[in-house]
């Protein structure tokens, strides 16, 4: 059933991809979600309505949470649940640049078992199965191996190295960043780049898909305090996200 949900998120997430490449160019609504959230336009709106009909088209017994649907109990009284991110990286799309992505994730017991990260703009899409391996573009990818602290590329927001964070001090590390959450984890799982953090409250349709290409390519996954994420809980947030090989991760954890 993984690598069948695979293909279906696959095949969703390349169609969906289409409906905002279309809104580049063309009259695009914004408005500014409560609570200092972020931006909404009508393509994720747009794009949204189309994951839902579809994939829930298909698979009519699953349940759904995504970041612009209206969220409700019945997900979690369901054995699978889509966790979707119409997309990842709203302000990057809207300024016109490529690094945004579309997530999606299907999770049951907790854990996604199927996940897609598809950037229509570069026109890549990562994806895996549970078991069964984590691809770029349908070739197998794997996370690179670990380096020492000093000199690994981490993607991370520059509060996350405030030294508040680090007892002893943030790690010697070279920072970048990529404006998708989604996209950052896949680029640890791509052997690209070394290790992925970040320590504020984490949405988990933000991670969710990121989560499985990550560890299927061998990267260990857990949350700022070292526990194994779970996902489809009543409050879809995570305490943060640390992404790395096991190695790197491990001195990293130590750290914190």
């Amino acid at each position: 059933m993984p690598e069948a949900d695979r293909g279906l998120l696959e095949a969703a997430a390349r169609a969906a991809g289409e409906i905002a490449l279309g809104f580049v160019g063309r009259p695009n609504p914004v408005r500014e979600k409560p609570d200092g959230h972020g931006p909404v336009s009508a393509a994720d709106l747009a794009v949204d309505r189309q994951l839902h009909e579809t994939l829930l088209a298909a698979r009519p017994g699953y349940g759904w949470l995504s970041e612009e649907g209206e969220d409700g109990p019945a997900r979690l009284e369901a054995t699978r649940v889509f966790v979707v991110d119409p997309i990842d990286g709203t302000r990057a799309y809207l300024a016109g640049q490529k690094a945004w992505a579309l997530s999606l994730a299907v999770v049951e017991a907790g854990r996604p078992i199927a996940a897609v990260v598809h950037l229509p703009a570069l026109g890549h899409t990562y994806s895996a199965a549970a078991g069964g391996g984590a691809t770029l573009d349908g070739a197998p990818i794997r996370v690179a191996p670990a380096p020492p602290e000093a000199g690994a590329r981490v993607l991370a927001p520059g509060s996350a190295l405030d030294p508040s964070l680090w007892p002893g001090g943030p790690p010697p590390v070279e920072r970048h960043f990529r404006p998708s959450l989604a996209y950052r984890l896949c680029l640890v799982a791509e052997g690209r780049f070394d290790a992925v953090f970040s320590f504020r409250d984490t949405w988990e349709w933000d991670v969710a898909a990121g989560d499985l290409i990550a560890r299927e390519a061998g990267a260990s996954v857990t949350t700022r305090v070292g526990e194994p994420p779970v996902y489809n809980r009543p409050s879809p947030r995570l305490p943060g996200i640390l992404v790395a090989a096991p190695a790197l991760h491990a001195a990293l954890a130590a750290r914190l």
